[in-house]
């Protein structure tokens, strides 16, 4: 499973879901850690953008997922409110794996710009990415995920060089824990259209898009009130082991649809 998790604002719905679909893998974007905070919820201000965060929607997210291993792979700290205190808070992603699945290689690294140690920065932020390999004893192969949550631009998702950069990155990640004969996986909140470079970068690597190669028409929902319906995605190098391929829009348990891809 791939998604967006929305800093857990709908943590009501999301992890009554999560513990029931419990995926083997799951690659989870904007996923929020305040290790210096026992409070429930914070509050995200960015200008006019302001959005309630589970103040430790990583721990939240351990804890419904007891038997994988999480990892949780930071962009930059910054800080979260708590009315009128801040709170210093870090914001990335994470990978959890079920702990049958062994993990036998990692790399953590950044598709744009580098930790940012004294505050989240000016957008395009900083932007961190993750890639396992594991091993799967029932088909005796491993198989690589890498994943990443692409820059967000103020003027759109239109192509710029800096998401080129950040999909040739995203690929070297990818590389850098995956052996040539391996079932590999890249997914995540690209933040780009259909039509994008970032796809056409990794689709010229030998690698798949089943989102709109399935015919999915969005992997937005209806707590996403902008235009633009698309902006997560899966690829994968070896289409043939596709067993199925879904987009969940039901239930809404953020402002992204789940990704979900069995082998």
């Amino acid at each position: 499973m791939c998604l967006n998790g929305w800093g857990g604002k709908l943590h009501e719905v999301f992890l009554p879901y999560i513990t029931v679909a419990s995926p083997d893998v799951l690659c989870l974007q904007e996923v929020v850690h305040s290790p210096a905070s026992d409070k429930e919820w914070l509050t995200y201000r960015d200008g006019d953008h302001v959005l309630p965060q589970r103040a430790n929607f990583f721990r939240d997210v351990c804890n419904a997922l007891p038997d994988h291993v999480a990892t949780f792979c930071p962009a930059a700290q910054g800080v979260l409110w708590d009315d009128d205190a801040s709170v210093p808070s870090q914001w990335g992603l994470a990978t959890f794996v079920h702990k049958s699945y062994p993990v036998i290689g990692q790399a953590q690294g950044f598709v744009h710009k580098t930790y940012g140690p004294n505050g989240y920065g000016d957008h395009p932020r900083s932007r961190s990415a993750h890639a396992v390999r594991v091993y799967d004893h029932n088909m005796d192969r491993p198989v690589s995920i890498t994943h990443m949550h692409g820059l967000r631009d103020l003027n759109g998702k239109k192509d710029t060089p800096e998401r080129a950069a950040q999909a040739r990155k995203l690929l070297d990640l990818s590389r850098q824990v995956s052996e040539p004969d391996d079932l590999t996986i890249i997914c995540g909140d690209f933040n780009v259209e259909p039509d994008s470079q970032t796809l056409s970068i990794l689709s010229e690597a030998g690698l798949s898009e089943l989102v709109t190669g399935q015919g999915f028409i969005s992997t937005r929902n209806s707590q996403y009130k902008k235009p633009g319906r698309y902006a997560d995605y899966m690829l994968i190098n070896r289409k043939e082991e596709v067993k199925s391929f879904d987009v969940i829009y039901d239930p809404e348990v953020s402002d992204h649809c789940p990704l979900i891809l069995e082998l």
